[in-house]
Order: structure tokens, then sequence, then C-alpha cells
């Protein structure tokens, strides 16, 4: 189960693909991962790891609640 914490990016696109979302592809300037209606922008992979509060706003702008986040 992730935790709501500092995730690695590789371990970030491992789980919204097993919610439905594929990806990444490459965008602009980010990658990007999609399900229906929903884009995702992915950060940039040379930062290291996501902070809790980046990872709120990926989860909330992709319409994944803390207790699906969580059973995982």
């Amino acid at each position: 189960m992730p935790s709501l914490g500092p995730i690695k990016r590789q371990n970030l696109i491992y789980y919204l693909k097993q919610l439905g979302f594929d990806g990444p592809f490459f965008g602009r300037k980010h990658q990007i991962m999609t399900k229906g209606a929903i884009t995702l922008r992915l950060p940039n992979p040379h930062r290291g790891d996501i902070g809790r509060e980046l990872l709120i706003r990926i989860l909330r702008q992709a319409h994944i609640d803390r207790d699906e986040w969580e059973k995982l």
C-alpha cells in the first residue's frame, strides 16, 4: 500500500497504471498519462522524490481519493 507521502516518480507511474492510466507519453515539457478525458502532467524525473503536497495535487487532478490510493 502506498502511503500519502514522498514517493519515487517510477513508483507513481506504476501505481497510476494500476489505476487504469496509460502512458507515460511525451508532452511538450512534461510527460503525460491519460485515462479517458483525464490528462496528468508528470513531474520531470531529475527532481528526486515527489513530495506529499505535489502527490496530493496529482491525485486530486486524477480524481483519485485517499482511500482508493491507499488500497493499492
